[in-house]
């Protein structure tokens, strides 16, 4: 008899708090906050995304939350909200999940979709992951190289996978040595629309767009990779996440501290 997954999973870090630094075409523009805490077999998520352009004149924050359970190396979503809030509009995305996959979705104003949108059914719902669970599936690798695999994902109004492969290794800058690996792994990240989006320009070059990237940083001991830089070229510039502080507390209360 095999032992279930579930038997063999190594066990998730009890809490994970990370901010990082957010740019565009090379000027900061804000930062994101992220924590995760996992108790016994289940898990809460936060996100806290706020930018700034104009000179204050754009302001937009959001704020998303995401529980759910543990099915071995895997996060199970149960609940998830994303609340924004600019100059210009707010709004809210509210999502309940089954066994099965999406099993409710409440927009705020409502969301009506374009004839011109590819329908979202009922069967691109299934077994997928809400954005912030997303994360929390990346930061776990079931081999030694943490690229090749493929998370799919349903924020509410546009279902769409995104494609993970290896694309280069490269050294990773401290300011504090943490005593764990300082070599990431950079992965090519393509965008795969499914369902709820166009069909128009945007789409197409979002779909095309090679340059897009994750840079992994593996920290053996907590049994997680760590996002340190995320990279989206447009035609505008470049928008940068860059890590400037992870802490992280194991299963066995060790803590870490990764600071670029």
């Amino acid at each position: 008899c095999l032992p279930s997954p579930a038997a063999d999973a190594k066990p998730w870090p009890t809490r994970v708090t990370a901010v990082y630094k957010i740019t565009f075409g090379g000027l900061e523009v804000g930062n994101f906050h992220f924590e995760s805490t996992v108790n016994e077999q289940s898990y809460t998520l936060s996100g806290n995304a706020d930018l700034k352009a104009l000179l204050g004149i754009f302001n937009w924050q959001g704020i998303t939350r995401s529980s759910g359970s543990v099915a071995g190396e895997r996060p199970k979503p149960a609940a998830y909200t994303f609340d924004f809030k600019s100059n210009a509009k707010s709004g809210s995305v509210k999502m309940s999940f089954n066994d099965a996959g999406v099993s409710n979705v409440t927009t705020v104003p409502p969301h009506t979709p374009s004839r011109l949108s590819v329908p979202v059914r009922e069967h691109h719902l299934r077994d997928v992951l809400d954005p912030l669970s997303a994360v929390m599936a990346l930061t776990r690798a079931r081999s030694a190289n943490p690229c090749g695999r493929k998370i799919s994902i349903f924020d509410g109004k546009q279902r769409f996978d995104l494609l993970f492969s290896f694309r280069r290794r490269e050294r990773i800058p401290e300011a504090r040595q943490s005593g764990q690996p300082g070599i990431g792994y950079v992965c090519r990240v393509k965008y795969i629309p499914v369902a709820g989006h166009r069909n128009n320009d945007e789409t197409r070059q979002m779909a095309e767009n090679a340059g897009i990237e994750v840079a992994l940083r593996p920290v053996p001991i907590a049994n997680l990779v760590i996002p340190y830089q995320i990279t989206i070229p447009t035609i505008a510039g470049s928008a940068v996440l860059t890590s400037q502080r992870v802490d992280i507390t194991t299963a066995g209360m060790r803590q870490i501290a990764l600071v670029r």
